[in-house]
């Protein structure tokens, strides 16, 4: 991973605002929340070696004490009280309020998988704390092999997490699937008929929609355990920037819910 990366979801942020009016609102905070989290990453490569040797164990490590992390959660709550949605600005002040020892609860929880995933919730915090765990995690993931080889499950083989999206890659005549991770972003290889929530494998309980106004962007959805995933299709728009797009699209999650589906991981603004 590097800093053209995220200098790329800000440049494709900006361009969907036009594309997608209706998601001006949302991708303008993400903007706000990406230009963060590149100084963060960017805090993390360039700091002083041996500190920098300590944060990366205290991320990696079963105890994980977040202690450069935290020091960087001041700065986001502010950011998020001053331009994000209403809901999220509430949460971000109520957070400011407490003390750093409910931070780094928080903050442990989304790392150790207890953050809330899926459905319905009444509290922003743990995509809060994603927000500032994902540079991180990011970092960590980009010095692993990043091909996975063999590795086809539906858990992130990094850190775990559930995945947040399906991808779709020109390969040969047809494309490949990969699962993107909701935490460190990681991609790996998936069976293109396989249900990342129960592993169904069936064809005839795995449904696939697309809608006119979004031809790279489907909803693959589950008739067994009724969970979705969308997944970005690069081989229609290669252009496309998977975690940027996912979010941009939020009209078919609206549509998926009508219909009874739930989504298996909210994506970093909670929708």
């Amino acid at each position: 991973m590097t800093l053209f990366f995220w200098s790329q979801r800000i440049e494709r942020a900006k361009q969907l605002t036009g594309t997608y009016p209706f998601a001006s609102e949302i991708l303008n905070f993400y903007q706000e929340i990406a230009a963060f989290q590149k100084e963060l990453y960017e805090s993390l490569v360039t700091h002083n070696s041996t500190q920098k040797q300590n944060a990366y164990k205290a991320i990696a490590s079963t105890n994980f004490e977040p202690t450069f992390v935290l020091s960087w959660f001041p700065r986001l709550l502010e950011l998020v009280r001053r331009v994000g949605p209403v809901k999220v600005a509430q949460t971000a002040d109520a957070l400011a309020q407490k003390d750093s020892a409910q931070w780094k609860n928080l903050i442990e929880s989304c790392w150790n998988h207890q953050d809330f995933a899926g459905g319905e919730s009444d509290s922003a915090e743990p995509f809060l704390a994603r927000a500032l765990l994902q540079p991180c995690a990011e970092l960590l993931a980009a010095q692993t092999d990043p091909s996975w080889p063999g590795y086809e499950g539906y858990i992130c083989p990094f850190c775990n997490h559930k995945p947040q999206m399906g991808v779709l890659r020109p390969e040969g005549y047809g494309a490949r699937r990969s699962l993107v991770c909701s935490l460190c972003l990681t991609e790996w290889s998936c069976r293109r008929i396989l249900c990342p929530s129960c592993e169904e494998d069936s064809s005839d309980r795995l449904t696939v929609y697309t809608g006119d106004q979004f031809e790279h962007v489907r909803i693959e959805a589950c008739e067994t355990c009724k969970a979705y995933i969308k997944t970005i299709d690069l081989t229609k728009n290669g252009l496309a920037v998977p975690i940027v797009d996912e979010i941009a699209t939020s009209p078919l999650d609206l549509w998926a819910r009508a219909e009874g589906y739930q989504k298996l991981t909210f994506n970093l603004l909670g929708l």
